[in-house]
């Protein structure tokens, strides 16, 4: 079977507007790691599981196959900045970057709407990602807005 072709399946998922998140976790020598996350999803209530996808060529990945345990930071509409930071390839993308350790020891981003705590439960390869599935062990909220990704381009909710 023949796919589209890499430019199209982007232009076609590009019109499918997400929420921004940043994975975060420890790599193996216990430093934190991160990375921008777009391909993030709810699979179920119960129990309560989510997955994310990495790609195989990404310093993230070898980090999330020999954790335990990650975070899901959702992203607030002013953390434009934060997300791109987190896309690029930089040496150490957490100096200068606020963030507190949960009971873990996970590093939770300052300022988010959402971290989402999970321990990890399953990795299968699919194409040139691995998909990570994480049991979703706690977290927290704040009644910020929404940093969004659509076509392309950052966006946020327009009030009213």
């Amino acid at each position: 079977m023949h796919g589209v072709d890499p430019a199209q399946f982007r232009q076609l998922l590009g019109r499918f507007a997400t929420g921004v998140t940043i994975l975060t976790t420890r790599d193996a020598r216990g430093h934190p790691i991160g990375m921008t996350a777009s391909s993030v999803a709810s699979v179920s209530l119960e129990p309560p599981l989510l997955l994310v996808c990495v790609d195989r060529g990404h310093d993230m990945h070898a980090a999330m196959q020999s954790t335990r345990r990650f975070v899901l930071n959702v992203l607030a509409a002013d953390q434009e900045a934060l997300s791109r930071r987190f896309a690029a390839d930089h040496p150490n993308r957490f100096d200068g970057i606020g963030y507190t350790e949960s009971e873990q020891g996970l590093p939770l981003l300052d300022g988010v709407l959402a971290t989402i705590e999970c321990d990890k439960q399953a990795e299968t390869p699919a194409g040139d990602h691995t998909v990570f599935i994480g049991v979703v062990t706690g977290g927290s909220v704040t009644d910020r807005k929404p940093l969004l990704y659509y076509r392309g381009g950052y966006a946020s909710l327009s009030s009213g």
